[in-house]
């Protein structure tokens, strides 16, 4: 895989500064049943890195201490961790919303009949990937059977009352683009998954996310080796928009990989850039008494959040 730090290291950036700490994002595993072109966490069958009961403890101690008020749970597939299912309990017990960014084939994998169920059971919102409402762009992009696979699994979500009005239960899903472009506007591309994932296959949801592919991990070497890296870095800084630097999930967001380490967000997580932009790494334990840093570690790459109508975790932001 072809790195594309030593490109974005040298993109300035705008200075960033944290505000109110709202989410902790606990990245349970790298572990997937997918291995997708535009994964920026170069997640896989064959990974292995797992997220330990310890640290995830350490996590909710943290969360009760700085006030945080939603857990974000992620991976790879996150229902794979063996303790997913405790730390879905004890932080709902505590009061948490969790959020599951769910794979929805995972529902369908041997051992993974439980993931729909246990969901529903805990309130749990789910924000589930389905990159088009398209087959033929969902297979190219995943591999193939994912798509009617993926639909089986949000259909089982529906019966459970996901995405249905008044029941409590929210679905949301998410759009990435199959290339080297930003998404279309998201209100209008949410308006015709909605009207075709309902008139094809009986399908609601809540919102769907539309969120610009990082030039990192995975997609970030499928750029360099298809020669479009340049071409879509430059594609980002022209459609850069100040007023999206308010809305940026590192702001209001800690990213925590597997081993308990800390990161502004889950994409410089991959890249390995320390917290604040700081010389060491930080560790979760750090802030059972410590403070976090003010600065915000920034680079190339943090253009793909605030390019055209922006990029977070929760979708476009303006």
């Amino acid at each position: 895989m072809r790195d594309t730090w030593p490109k974005l290291k040298e993109i300035p950036f705008p200075a960033l500064r944290r505000g109110r700490l709202e989410t902790l994002q606990l990245n349970l595993g790298y572990r997937c049943n997918l291995s997708c072109v535009h994964c920026h966490v170069a997640a896989g069958p064959r990974r292995t890195e797992t997220m330990a009961r310890e640290t995830m403890q350490t996590a909710l101690a943290v969360a009760e201490r700085f006030g945080v008020r939603m857990l974000d749970l992620t991976g790879g597939s996150p229902e794979m961790n063996p303790d997913f299912r405790w730390l879905v309990s004890e932080a709902r017990a505590r009061g948490l919303q969790v959020m599951d960014r769910l794979n929805p084939t995972i529902m369908e994998e041997p051992g993974y009949d439980w993931v729909g169920d246990f969901l529903a059971g805990h309130s749990v919102e789910v924000v589930a990937s389905l990159p088009c409402y398209s087959q033929k762009n969902v297979d190219e992009q995943r591999g193939d059977g994912v798509f009617e696979s993926s639909i089986r699994a949000l259909q089982v979500l529906n019966r459970l009352g996901y995405g249905q009005p008044g029941s409590g239960l929210t679905l949301n899903l998410v759009y990435n683009p199959s290339g080297a472009f930003l998404p279309p506007p998201q209100e209008a591309l949410e308006s015709d998954y909605k009207r075709l994932l309902e008139d094809n296959f009986g399908l609601v949801f809540n919102q769907l996310y539309a969120l610009a592919n990082m030039p990192i991990q995975r997609f970030g070497s499928w750029l360099q080796s298809k020669g479009q890296f340049d071409t879509y870095m430059a594609t980002l800084q022209a459609a850069h928009r100040d007023e999206n630097l308010a809305g940026v999930m590192c702001r209001s967001l800690l990213s925590v990989d597997y081993n308990g380490e800390l990161f502004d967000c889950d994409f410089n997580q991959m890249l390995r850039l320390p917290l604040g932009g700081g010389g060491r790494p930080r560790h979760l334990d750090e802030l059972l008494e410590g403070e976090l840093p003010a600065e915000i570690a920034v680079a190339g790459h943090c253009f793909g959040c605030t390019a055209g109508q922006g990029s977070s975790c929760g979708g476009a932001l303006g």
